[in-house]
């Protein structure tokens, strides 16, 4: 019996790496559209996304009502849902459950929003066929994207966004859309 204990030393790091692993880490859910998050212009929009798991997800409900996860990975389980909004706020729930039975959450406000953002053009220059054109773009949400004469600025989206831009031709174009996908345009000129 003494000569196997010190045998038994030997084999118990071995038998450590039999342990089974638990699976700890909880589904990630993330939205994808609509680009606002979860504002529209209409009271019926679709909501679009994912969640994330490293053992796969098994299932995923909105308001505890299960909806089909789409066809692909599970470890990427896309999903989509139609809204139906009887106020010009709500808010819907969705739980994201993977095989070891790990959930996660994410509350998702939704809104309403039927206005459109606001341009302010506060320089206008021509210097020959070249226009030079400087405002300003707001929002009541955020301003999501900003063009001049078809071609898109790089912003950064938020419910105020400072532009400029240079084009040619005797007036520019500027055409600005917020996250709930609501159209402004204005053709500026001298």
């Amino acid at each position: 019996m003494r000569r196997a204990a010190p045998a038994l030393l030997l084999l118990v790091p071995l038998l450590g790496g039999c342990t089974r692993t638990t699976d700890t880490f909880k589904p990630r859910i993330v939205v994808t559209s609509p680009d606002g998050g979860g504002v529209s212009r209409a009271r019926s929009f679709t909501v679009q996304g994912y969640a994330l798991d490293d053992q796969g997800v098994t299932q995923i409900t909105v308001d505890g009502k299960a909806i089909p996860i789409k066809p692909g990975s599970r470890k990427i389980a896309n999903f989509a849902f139609q809204t139906q909004l009887k106020d010009t706020r709500s808010e819907y729930t969705i739980t994201a459950r993977d095989k070891a039975g790990n959930e996660s959450t994410l509350v998702l406000p939704v809104a309403v929003d039927s206005v459109p953002p606001a341009i302010k053009v506060t320089r206008f220059e021509r210097d020959g066929n070249v226009i030079r054109v400087t405002g300003v773009a707001t929002d009541n949400g955020r301003v999501a994207q900003i063009s001049v004469d078809g071609n898109r600025l790089n912003i950064t989206p938020g419910t105020r966004v400072d532009f400029y831009a240079e084009t040619s031709g005797s007036y520019a174009d500027i055409q600005v859309t917020d996250g709930a996908g609501n159209v402004t345009k204005l053709r500026a000129r001298q």
